[in-house]
């Protein structure tokens, strides 16, 4: 479904963002001042005791290949034959710039739940790919197996981190769309009747 929503809606960046895939992201990916907007914006989601529990790696250019052979290896130890190993270290390749998502949840935290934790990880996530969309560019968060291999892991994470994933950002090649079918919004929200 093709995206159109009304340009002078407040909201219309939010209403026409969606996620864009590695393969339809390319050349110019966001710089070290557009990086650090997108941050500020993840900065501002909601975070109960301002925790921060997430943390982000930029990884572009020449570490890109470094994270590939990461991928790769991750994918042989799997028991994955040389073909699909090919294809996940092509993952690292295909976006100019990736963000590693690391989390770092504080389970005995007295104020902020591990559940609150969880939902600033999100919220961030979701304000730095909102700010991508409002700064021209596109992207997608990934994770998969890889966020569990130990040496990919190991190379993001520190004690009690967790590695959640990647956020993919380039230019978008192609117009977005929205892949999956969303509900109308009266089918999310209701009025609670109270007691």
């Amino acid at each position: 479904m093709q995206i159109d929503t009304d340009q002078g809606d407040p909201l219309h960046l939010l209403l026409s963002r969606c996620s864009i895939g590695t393969r339809q992201l390319q050349e110019p990916g966001p710089g070290d001042a557009d990086l650090q907007r997108m941050v500020e914006a993840a900065l501002r989601a909601p975070d109960h005791a301002g925790l921060v529990p997430y943390r982000f790696h930029a990884i572009r250019g020449d570490a890109r290949h470094a994270l590939a052979d990461l991928f790769e290896q991750a994918a042989l130890d799997a028991g994955k034959d040389p073909v699909q190993a090919t294809r996940d270290r092509d993952r690292a390749l295909g976006a100019p710039v990736l963000l590693a998502v690391v989390a770092r949840i504080d389970q005995g935290h007295p104020v902020a739940g591990v559940h609150e934790q969880w939902m600033a990880v999100g919220g961030a996530v979701t304000n730095l790919l909102n700010a991508a969309h409002a700064l021209g560019y596109a992207g997608k968060m990934l994770s998969g197996s890889k966020v569990r291999a130990a040496p990919v892991v190991s190379a993001f994470c520190g004690p009690g981190e967790s590695l959640v994933g990647w956020v993919v950002l380039g230019t978008a090649a192609v117009p977005g769309r929205i892949k999956f079918s969303k509900p109308a919004p009266q089918q999310v929200l209701t009025r609670w009747p109270g007691h």
